[in-house]
């Protein structure tokens, strides 16, 4: 007997989370806040990764390796952002994005 859960549940919860994330990135003022929707939004993608693979193939797990790498990648992402982000925190006291204004002239 079948559990009862089809892919649009997970696809319904994965654009959920990603236009949660999409707002709070485009939305958002402080660089933390940023970043962690960022996280949300690469999360969406992990289900949606894996739900698809587990419907589609199950007896590969090629969904669940593509899964791993946005995790490596989101990892060093943050790891990334966080250092750039203490930098110029260090710098101007705030991490408010409208005051990253350093490349301008």
């Amino acid at each position: 007997m079948g559990t009862g859960l089809n892919p649009s549940y997970f696809i319904g919860l994965s654009a959920a989370l990603f236009a949660i994330g999409a707002f709070g990135a485009i939305s958002k003022k402080n660089a933390i806040a940023v970043l962690i929707s960022i996280e949300l939004m690469l999360s969406a993608v992990n289900i949606n990764l894996v739900a698809i693979n587990k419907f589609l193939t199950p007896e590969a797990f090629i969904g669940q390796i593509f899964a791993i790498f946005v995790i490596t990648v989101a990892a060093a992402e943050v790891g990334l952002g966080l250092a750039i982000v203490i930098a110029i925190f260090r710098n101007r006291h705030s991490v408010n994005l409208d005051d990253f204004d350093l490349m301008k002239w």
